[in-house]
């Protein structure tokens, strides 16, 4: 889209002699244009690095001097730690506080306008804003207040049905959209969970509550059923400014569009490159669409990169420009060349770990730090052969993606199962496998174990007869499938890949699709520690390299000169890794299927995510970049041949090297690309 740079002033423009600030000489020649920008809406296309907080805070600061009100000026964000730095550089740049300025988190700012106007809605301002756990809580109270019996069928916890209605609430679609598109398994619970949503608003509404979403939501039916209150909110922001606008959802957008209808001076900054969200209800359109919302609007762009080398950002921009839909731009660098990007193939995933945890040691005896290094992945499952490799060798890593795999707690459901088959005297594990059959509570699972317990066989007392007739008559079913896997798991003890995935088919993936809203990603870690165990052809050696891998605290490793500090290497998603930046970058598991994800193939939409996603990972890097990914993969099914991803095939060759790190011919590994 082309520049344009209107001089609107519907606002007092100070003299530049009572400016304190030296704007010309503080920004850069894109930067200015914006931070001096007349009335009017604008849109700021913020490439990465590009020193977009900088730009924003001068703006709020010109604002300030040209005599705007602090009271007039609304800024939204979407985290209180970005808040809270461009309050504090404002006010560094000011030399003064700002108190008045309306500046925070749209939860917060809207939580702030509902306190005042909250009787027009049915609420005190006095209302309770609950918390994640006390939502679930409330969930599944509305579960029992809507009558429905659990008992006789398997219903979703208050963890699903919190996402359900999230989701519900950030996109504005109807609960058979969102079951249709993001729950289809509840499908045929979809009147009942209907019926369960209802009583969550009526309580909400009795008891004076309010979650999460609701600050949202209610902030944007405030505005839309009482014009009054909209136009008073509009006259007094006379001045909107909203960062990361690519993440805003429709109910964020429209409650901005209706902030903004009187004065129109509304700057968004963002980057269409960026929104990764979906999942969350982000909608990329808000974005793309803003120059047709607000025809005539000024579209600046900033597109000078302070954070990577020409080889990086060359080869960024090679990829984003595969985009279907995008605002044209180039990012431009400031430093000097440094070293291509690296693509390499390996046999299996065992070879790709190997290579990362020996590559970070010599990167290590060339006098990187550990905190310099980050490893990045599509999904947390593909970390598992990873974290092996180092803590096998002794390297220390912190993951931001999530727990550690064998710490998650349906990892440890499953491996109690494989558990009582090495030491059928593990109490803990009998518990904890006991208390995920339905109506086993804590006092029938202990009864259960103190019978078994005393035999010398527990394995064969489980499965007597005699034990089930002693059950409470709700949990005799589930406890007799219980003892039927318990039989057939006895006849797989040389397989433990076997032997998780009958306990994944035989009930358990049920349960995860019942009790955790994240339980595709689940079944999948499920799925990958299987595969993991296709190495083990012995539960105990098994069970023994899971243990020693979770209980042994890799030696510390801290490089020359770092004065003793902890030091870890980042293993993370991408998702998490969004506005961070290490000197040293790698990206596993690059084939088709992995990343881009096998769930986004058939949508158009989802693989352009995907894309996006790709470009963000890539920019997350400022001095060496490394593109993995395996080329065979062992999964139950056989061994699986990978294609390099998309991602990597649509770059120009000159961009990146390629490396050959095994013996084998390089034309073959590549062939299968």
């Amino acid at each position: 889209m082309d520049h344009k740079y209107i001089l609107k002033t519907s606002f007092p423009v100070a003299s530049p002699a009572n400016f304190r600030i030296d704007y010309k000489n503080d920004l850069t020649d894109e930067q200015l244009p914006i931070v001096t920008a007349g009335a009017g809406p604008m849109l700021v296309i913020a490439g990465a690095g590009s020193g977009k907080t900088r730009t924003v805070t001068y703006r709020v600061a010109y604002l300030c001097e040209s005599g705007v009100p602090l009271e007039s000026i609304l800024l939204l964000t979407f985290t209180n730690k970005a808040s809270r730095e461009m309050l504090t550089r404002v006010e560094d740049l000011l030399k003064r506080k700002v108190h008045g300025l309306w500046a925070g988190t749209f939860h917060h700012v809207g939580n702030l306008i509902l306190r005042k106007y909250a009787k027009k809605l049915g609420y005190n301002k006095n209302f309770t804003i609950l918390d994640r756990t006390d939502s679930k809580d409330l969930l599944d109270r509305s579960v029992k207040e809507a009558g429905i019996n659990t008992k006789e069928r398997k219903f979703p916890k208050g963890d699903v049905l919190q996402d359900v209605y999230s989701y519900m609430s950030n996109s504005m679609k109807t609960l058979p959209q969102v079951i249709e598109q993001k729950f289809p398994h509840l499908v045929e619970l979809q009147n009942e969970i209907d019926l369960t949503l209802k009583a969550y608003e009526r309580t909400k509404l009795s008891q004076n509550l309010m979650d999460f979403d609701d600050l949202l939501t209610n902030w944007l039916k405030l505005l839309l059923e009482h014009e009054d209150v909209r136009k008073e909110l509009a006259l007094r922001f006379s001045h909107i400014l909203v960062d990361e606008y690519q993440d805003t959802n429709l109910v964020q957008a429209q409650v901005i569009d209706l902030l903004a209808a009187e004065h129109k001076n509304l700057m968004v900054v963002g980057d269409d490159s960026q929104s990764i969200y979906s999942f969350r209800a982000a909608e990329f359109r808000n974005i793309i669409d803003f120059p047709k919302r607000y025809t005539g609007c000024q579209v600046f762009k900033i597109e000078t990169n302070h954070r990577s080398t020409p080889e990086i950002l060359n080869f960024a921009n090679d990829s984003i420009k595969n985009a279907t839909e995008r605002f044209e731009k180039n990012l431009k660098p400031v430093r000097k060349p440094g070293v291509a990007p690296a693509v390499v193939s390996f046999r299996d995933v065992f070879k790709q770990a190997a290579f990362v945890s020996q590559r970070i040691l010599e990167l290590l005896d060339e006098g990187a730090k550990l905190s310099d290094i980050a490893v990045l992945y599509r999904s947390h499952y593909h970390c598992l052969e990873l974290q092996m490799e180092l803590t096998r060798r002794g390297i220390t890593y912190e993951i931001r993606s999530g727990l550690r795999l064998w710490e998650e707690a349906h990892i440890k459901d499953v491996m109690s199962y494989l558990k009582v088959f090495q030491n059928p005297h593990d109490g803990l594990a009998w518990l904890r496998i006991f208390k995920l059959m339905p109506n086993i509570g804590q006092k029938t699972a202990e009864k259960i174990w103190y019978k078994i317990q005393k035999s010398p066989e527990p394995l064969e007392t489980i499965k007597q007869k005699e034990l089930l007739e002693e059950l409470p008559k709700p949990s005799q079913e589930a406890f007799a499938k219980f003892q039927s896997l318990i039989a057939g798991l006895e006849k797989m003890t040389e397989s433990p890949s076997s032997m998780l995935r009958a306990v994944v088919d035989s009930g358990y993936g049920d349960f995860l699709r019942m009790n955790y809203a994240n339980y595709s990603m689940r079944l999948e870690e499920l799925q990958e520690l299987g595969n993991y165990a296709l190495e083990y052809q012995s539960l105990e050696k098994f069970l023994s390299a899971l243990a020693l891998a979770g209980g042994t605290a890799a030696e510390e490793i801290v490089s020359p000169g770092s004065g003793g500090e902890k030091e870890s290497v980042i293993l993370t998603t991408v998702h998490q890794a969004k506005g961070l930046e290490w000197k040293i970058v790698f990206i596993i598991w690059l084939a088709e299927g992995r990343f881009p994800s096998y769930l986004s193939f058939g949508s158009e939409k989802e693989i352009e995510e995907e894309r996006r996603l790709f470009y963000v990972a890539v920019t997350r890097s400022k001095d060496q970049l490394y593109l993995l990914y395996p080329v065979t993969y062992n999964s139950r099914e056989g061994t699986i041949v990978l294609k390099a991803s998309r991602f990597i095939k649509e770059i120009s060759e000159h961009r990146y090297e390629k490396w050959l790190v095994e013996e084998e011919a390089e034309e073959d590994e590549w062939a299968a690309c």
